[in-house]
């Protein structure tokens, strides 16, 4: 009895230390966790479907409204395509200053479609010359941020 508990000690310490154990081991190369316990390789693909995630793109990645007057507003809507195999849903879309307002879609874009993002650009008075702004939209998208930069340059009221 002793013996073949001795045995099977033996046994498992040598199983432990196996160095071709390939039980929950990352690939140096690929960096795909896998297990031969499970038939199931985890890659960075199949957890981006699994959470829902989605692709965009805008029309434009700049809006150049040119030469804008103080205290007016001046705006441009720009259009967001959902590029991605999910519906795209824009969580959030902020300004980086209180001279600009966006207005964000209200409904998920399906696969293959597209929205508008307004965005009003109202310079305060006395805030001249050239101006840059950004615009953030937060999404179900790798990367979850996109941006949008906004130029002018603002002129003081005639």
């Amino acid at each position: 009895m002793k013996l073949l508990f001795l045995t099977l000690c033996a046994a498992f310490l040598f199983a432990c230390n196996n160095k071709d154990n390939k039980i929950n081991k990352i690939n140096k190369k690929s960096g795909n966790l896998f297990s031969s316990i499970v038939d199931n390789t985890i890659t960075p693909e199949s957890l981006k479907e699994e959470q829902n995630l989605t692709t965009m793109k805008f029309n434009m990645d700049t809006i150049n409204y040119g030469t804008v007057t103080e205290d007016t507003d001046n705006l441009v809507k720009f259009t967001v395509y959902n590029t991605g195999k999910n519906p795209l849903r824009i969580e959030k879309v902020s300004a980086s200053c209180g001279c600009t307002t966006v207005k964000e879609p209200e409904n998920e874009i399906p696969v293959g479609g597209s929205d508008q993002i307004e965005v009003n650009f109202h310079p305060k008075v006395g805030q001249l010359n050239s101006q840059e702004k950004t615009v953030t939209v937060l999404a179900n998208t790798e990367p979850q941020m996109k941006a949008v930069k906004i130029k002018a340059f603002v002129v003081p009221i005639k």
